[in-house]
Order: C-alpha cells, then structure tokens, then sequence
C-alpha cells in the first residue's frame, strides 16, 4: 500500500510541478530537482536511497529508447563526427583529466580517481534539450547534442567497469582494448539483431495494442541481452531504437503510430521527470554519509571545486581542440553549391550555419550531468576507498551542473544570438512537402483509374471499375479523392501569408465548434446506456482524431513584422526555371488579383508571375487565378505576393525556391 502510494506521488509531483513549470516558463529539471532537495528533509522521504539497477535497467533503457526511435538517421549520419567527438573521445578525456586531479586532491588510488571521472563525465541531454527547445536552439546544435547523450552514456559505463576492474585487482591495456571492442561491438550486433527480430514480428502484427506491447518491451529486451553477454546495453538499445524508428513507417498502420507515439511521450516525460526528482531525494543521505568521514570538510569542498571545474574545463577545451573536425562535419549539407546572394550570406554568418565560435559555446555549455551520474556513483563497489566522499562529488556535479549551467543556458543562447529554428519558414516547407505528396497521391489515382477502365475495356469487371459497381458513381468518388488531398495542401499554403482568416482556418474554427456539439451529444447518448459503450468509444476517438488534425490550421506568427522576407531555405541547383527567374517584375495591378479586382470577386493569399507581372489570387482561392494564369500562358514561376515574402514556386517541376 505504501509502494503505491508512493508510486501516485510520483506522478502527481512531476506533474504538477512540470504544469508549473510549462505554465510560468521556468525550467522543468532544475525546479524538480529543487523539490526533491526540499523533499529529501521530509521524514517519510529522508532516508530514500536511488538503487543504480532501477535507474540502469528500469529509467535507462525506456528513456534512451524513446529517444532514438524518434532520432533522424540521415540526421545522425551528418553529424557523425561531433556526436563520436562528443560522446567518446569528450568522456574519455573527461575519465583522465577527473582521474589524476581527484588523486591529486583527495588519499584515494588513481583507478578510485578514473572511476569517479567516469561516473561524472557523460553529460545528460534530457536537461539541456528540454532547455534548448524551450528557448530555441538551433537544430544542428540540438542533433548534436542529442545525439551524443545516445552514446556517451555507454562509453562512460565502460570507463566505470574498467576502473572497477583496476580497483579489484588490476588490469591490462589488452583487457581494457578487449572491452571496449565488447561492449561496442557486441552491444551494436545486439542492437541490430534485436532490432531485426522486432521489425519481422510487428510486420506480422496488425493488432494496435500488440504492437504497442512489443515496443514496451523491446528496450528492456535489447539491453537484458546485451548485458548478458557482457556487451553495452545502452547501446543495444540505441541502436534498436534508431533502426525500428526508421522503419515504422512501413510497420505499422497510422492509428498504430499514433498511438505508441502517445504513449511513448507520456512515459518519457513522466521517468523523465522523475529522474530529476530522484536527484534531488539523494541530498541528504548522501550529505550524512559524507559526515562520518574522516576527511575535512575543507578538503572536501576543495575535491568538489577542483572536479567540477575540471568537467567544465575539458569539455571547453575538447570543443575548442576539435572545432576544425566538428566544424567540416557539421557544414556538409548546409551551404550549396549554387552561387546566389542568399547562399553567399549564409556562408559569410560562419556562426549561425557552420559549427562556430558561437555554436561551439552552446555545445561546451550544455554539458549538464544527470541520473545516470549518480546511478553510477552508487555502482562504485562498497570497499572503494572514500566512496560516501566520491558519491557526494558525484551529486554536487550533478546539482551544480543543472543549477549551474542549466540555469543560465537559456540566457546564453540569447546572448549569442543562435539562429532559433524559423517556424515560418518551417511552414513554408511543410506546405511544399503536402503539395508534393498531394501531387503524388493524384497521379497515383490517376493510375488506378487508368488500370480500372483498362481493365473494364477488356471485358474485366473490377471492384467498382469504370464506376458501374459504385454506388452514386466512380465520378463522385474521384471528385472528392481530389478535392480531399488539395485541400490537406492548400490548408499548409494558407499558414502562410496575412492575418486575414483564410478558408481552412474558418473551417476549422467552424469544425470544433460542430464537434464540441458532436461530442455533447455522443456524451449525452452514452447516459442514456441505449447504445454499447465499445460504439461510443470508436466514434469519441475518430471526433478526437479529426479535432487534433485540425489543430494543424493554426498559423505560425505572421510573416508581415519579419526582418528579412520569408524565402526557401538555399539548395542544391536543379530548375532551371527557378534558376532563371532572378529578377522580380512590377505588379500589373499591384492592389490585388487582376481578374478578382476585374470581376469583384476575393481573394486569400496573392502570387506574382515572374514572367509577366501578372498579379493572381492562389489556389486556396474560389477561382486560382494563379494557376489559370500558368496554365493558359506557359509562365512557369511565381513569387509569394504577401507582405513578408519571398520564395517562389515553379509550376513546371514542383520545386519551391
């Protein structure tokens, strides 16, 4: 009874504290570890001790889980050189620097003072990307550092059982090299052949709620056989994570995907929450222990001085000595070929696109430790020399790592003035993306179509070919297939533009309304028990899937107040029309579409040709004037006429520009 009561605790103090924190703009981990502080001096709370198996087999492999299969493969690939950097050379660097400057302060052997570098060199991410995202850093740097909690986590371990060995009677150079090559390899093979097995299974599996169940388990799955064989269960688990994620497209159904993700981000936000919590709730026993030992108080503080300057200080000095490596890495892909204005200041702004000085800062910055720095302290075995004294480091670099840099990493970035990710021109190439899966969505009905009547005109009947088996008709049918994929397009092209309410914002404003009266009155149905609970459930959940796709109508911050117009992000030359259309001509009839104006219609958003300064509303609009103009004159490119814009449109290629 009392497990249990402590269990809803949990979960009522992470989330009240986390809706505090979302309410009032203040950093979730650093206030939760403040309330596990302040809990830890609570009686029923004070003697709390953070077992390392519930944190290593129970948090961990959830968490790193979570995170990979949301991980972006080919976004890892451009950044394999910082994350490797980062994650394995920054902790072993950080392993040896902490080591010698521990023996140096503290009576304790050298092998005690690179167990301890090891507890505390591997940073944790969940702090620094819950902070970064809410203050708005950019991707590249988010990826990288992201990136680098996947792995660095394991190297770590690796260092700490390495040490481990050194304490417990000595170890060779061959041994050491022999681990490493285990846990490495044998944790990636662990990785890919649990992954592998997954994948074959969930394709078998149709059940929602089955699949949802293999993935719950898969983590712990991966990790459990990792360690069985001595091999890196964290990273088995990262590796599961980042290949069943690239594949969940094509194993599971949509409701399916919908669903886990659902799950997947409660349990992370709530073990998330919980692991700062935890941190917290180890102060005071950790202080008590620490009292009982022979070592001064003077000495002590000195220990955690020297260590806690020494994680911040190799990081700094990591980042810096290998910033030629990070920052090739990380330019690849960034700036093109094509030798256009935008393209020159993107590649003079040496800080905002390529891995700078600026850049650089943020990456050392952010190297706030977390749980599994004090899940590994209490890994250290009982007969380490000074080991309450160790643990005690291991807490003050933790706490004074979040308070410390944590705190003040959201005023950092803003004094560094980091590009934060644009949510206009994220919408921009949201709404390209719809058009082109919109285009290609009708092309293949197109080919169905052509197949149904092919097979019709050969004297086949096909299941409702040609529109005889159809009831009401195949061209009805047709009309509303087309009608239903331009609109998910255009309702993407209509985010952009002015602050006038555009035809997919007026229906979703009009939609919730008709489905809270939807809602009310299933609702009212379901008191009257006349009709199965299992029905009401089905049609509850597709007016709650419907009401959350139209959350999507919902514009960014007008485009009208920005610095510089809202152009397409630089690429890689490949239309020539776009190439070619450099100049922008003088609007025919500057204050509006020049057949609406003629004919006393309205318009949503306005498109310029750059062919001929022709002014015509666009597609979201009762007439697409726009497009008609392309279609009876062969101009293949327009330019936004919005206020705040600029990128362009080629109807020739369907490319944005």
């Amino acid at each position: 009874m009392e497990t249990a009561f402590d269990l809803i605790a949990l979960v009522v103090v992470v989330t009240a504290v986390g809706g505090v924190a979302r309410r009032w703009g203040l950093p979730g981990p650093l206030l939760l570890v403040v309330v596990g502080v302040a809990a830890s001096y609570v009686g029923r709370y004070e003697g709390v001790e953070l077992d390392p198996e519930l944190v290593l087999i129970g948090l961990l492999p959830p968490l790193l889980y979570s995170a990979a299969v949301r991980t972006s493969l080919l976004d890892l690939r451009h950044d394999v050189g910082p994350i490797a950097s980062l994650s394995v050379g920054a902790v072993v660097a950080t392993t040896l620097a902490v080591g010698y400057v521990a023996w140096w302060v503290l009576p304790i052997p050298l092998a005690a003072g690179f167990a301890l570098g090891a507890v505390v060199a591997p940073p944790d991410a969940v702090a620094a990307g819950a902070i970064a995202r809410r203050v708005g850093l950019p991707r590249r740097i988010l990826t990288v550092l992201e990136g680098e909690s996947l792995v660095n986590d394991a190297t770590a371990l690796v260092c700490l059982s390495t040490a481990i060995a050194a304490l417990e009677g000595g170890i060779t150079a061959p041994e050491i090299s022999r681990d490493f090559a285990l846990s490495a390899v044998g944790g990636t093979l662990v990785g890919v052949l649990v992954a592998l097995v997954v994948v074959k299974v969930r394709s078998r599996v149709e059940d929602t709620l089955t699949q949802t169940s293999i993935s719950l388990v898969t983590p712990f799955s991966a990790y459990l056989l990792a360690e069985e064989i001595h091999a890196s269960g964290v990273l088995a688990v990262v590796v599961t994570g980042l290949v069943v994620g690239q594949a969940s497209s094509q194993l599971q159904s949509a409701p399916s995907r919908l669903f886990e993700r659902s799950n997947w981000a409660t349990i992370a936000f709530l073990l998330e929450s919980a692991v700062f919590l935890l941190i917290g709730l180890q102060v005071r026993p950790i202080v008590t222990a620490v009292g009982r030992s022979e070592i001064s108080g003077a000495r002590i503080v000195l220990a955690a001085v020297a260590v806690v300057l020494t994680v911040v200080v190799v990081r700094f000095a990591w980042v810096a000595l290998t910033r030629g490596v990070l920052r090739r890495t990380s330019a690849r892909g960034i700036i093109p070929a094509e030798d256009d204005t935008r393209a020159r200041a993107a590649a003079r702004d040496d800080d905002r696109s390529r891995f700078g000085w600026s850049a650089a800062t943020v990456v050392s910055w952010a190297g706030m430790r977390g749980v599994v720095t004090l899940a590994a302290a209490f890994v250290l075995p009982e007969d380490t020399p000074l080991r309450e004294v160790l643990v005690l480091l291991a807490l003050v670099v933790t706490a004074g790592t979040l308070l410390g840099q944590g705190a003040t990493l959201p005023a950092l970035i803003r004094r560094l003035d980091l590009a934060a990710p644009d949510h206009q021109e994220d919408a921009l190439l949201a709404a390209e993306v719809f058009q082109r899966a919109s285009l290609a969505g009708r092309a293949r009905l197109d080919e169905l179509l052509a197949e149904e009547a092919a097979s019709a005109a050969g004297g086949g009947e096909a299941s409702g070919g040609a529109g005889g088996g159809v009831a009401g008709g195949i061209d009805a049918v047709v009309e509303r297939l087309r009608t239903r994929s331009s609109d998910l397009a255009d309702a993407r092209w209509e985010r952009l533009g002015g602050e006038v309410e555009t035809p997919s914002q007026a229906y979703a404003r009009l939609r919730v309304a008709m489905l809270a009266a939807e809602r009310a009155e299933v609702l009212r149905i379901r008191a009257t028990s006349s009709v199965p609970h299992e029905v009401l459930e089905e049609v509850l959940t597709a007016l709650d899937v419907e009401e959350s796709v139209l959350e999507q109508a919902r514009p960014p911050s007008s485009t009208a107040d920005r610095e510089q117009d809202l152009e397409a992000p630089a690429r890689e030359p490949g239309c020539d029309h776009l190439a070619s259309a450099s100049t922008v001509p003088s609007a025919n009839t500057p204050d509006g579409c020049e057949e609406c104006l003629r004919d006393g219609d309205t318009w949503v958003h306005l498109r310029l040709c750059l062919e001929c300064g022709h002014v015509g509303c666009c597609d979201s609009s009762q007439n697409r004037h726009a497009t008609a103009h392309h279609a009876t004159t062969g101009h293949p490119v327009i330019r936004s006429f919005e206020p705040g814009e600029a990128w362009r449109w080629c109807f020739v290629d369907d490319v944005l520009g």
